[in-house]
């Protein structure tokens, strides 16, 4: 009989963000201009998404107002333009408690972040053009977290541009994990993605067999 050995400690973290990729949002704010915002509690299930925001951020007020976005998923080489964006703000009057951990009202994101804006085919606010994955998105449905001060948006996905280097060699519709390199958010730093450490099982499906509904919808969408 084997014995398993317990080797964790019971402990009470103040977050739970073990790493997760960090996502670019682009939003249009009532001016007409371009909001831009990282975030990394966000997860993808075929051609929606799911994002975690504040619900008194300025992403999230331009989300419930415009119902369309953009995420767009920076590489490890862009975290300087990411971190420039960091402790900074689209609201103006900061919020009390991002003025108490020190943000800031900016009103360029853009420029803030030396990135450059690129129109979108299917909704008003721009994509990131150095971020090797965007993808334009409409919000499907809200939903309150706890006790509302959280919002969990649902997006449906309606393009997807990539990067051709991060394309895999000799098909049309797949990224290669061996040259994609996410831009990983854990505990408040940011981090890099390894190379593979074992072959998947899961690997044997052929991702078509994973197409939704929506990519066909995403399709009629002119």
């Amino acid at each position: 009989m084997s014995v398993v050995v317990d080797k964790q400690t019971r402990i009470e973290p103040n977050i739970l963000y073990f790493g997760t990729p960090v996502v670019l949002i682009s939003t249009s704010n009532e001016d007409g201009t371009a909001n831009l915002a990282p975030m990394s509690s966000a997860f993808w299930l075929g051609w929606r998404a799911v994002l975690g925001l504040g619900a008194r951020a300025k992403t999230s007020q331009n989300l419930l107002r415009t119902r369309e976005c953009v995420l767009n998923l920076p590489s490890h080489d862009l975290a300087d333009a990411v971190d420039r964006l960091a402790l900074t703000t689209g609201s103006d009057p900061v919020p009390d408690r991002k003025h108490e951990r020190g943000y800031r009202f900016v009103a360029d994101k853009f420029g803030r972040a030396g990135l450059s804006a690129v129109p979108s085919e299917t909704v008003t606010p721009p994509r990131v053009g150095e971020c090797p994955v965007s993808m334009e998105a409409v919000v499907e449905a809200v939903h309150p977290i706890g006790d509302g001060g959280v919002l969990s948006f649902e997006v449906r996905v309606q393009r997807v541009y990539v990067h051709d280097e991060i394309r895999m060699e000799g098909t049309s519709d797949r990224i290669d994990p061996d040259a994609w390199r996410p831009l990983i958010m854990s505990f408040q730093k940011l981090y890099g993605l390894g190379p593979q450490v074992h072959p998947s099982r899961l690997a044997s499906i052929p991702e078509r067999w994973y197409r939704s509904e929506d990519l066909e919808r995403a399709r009629e969408i002119q």
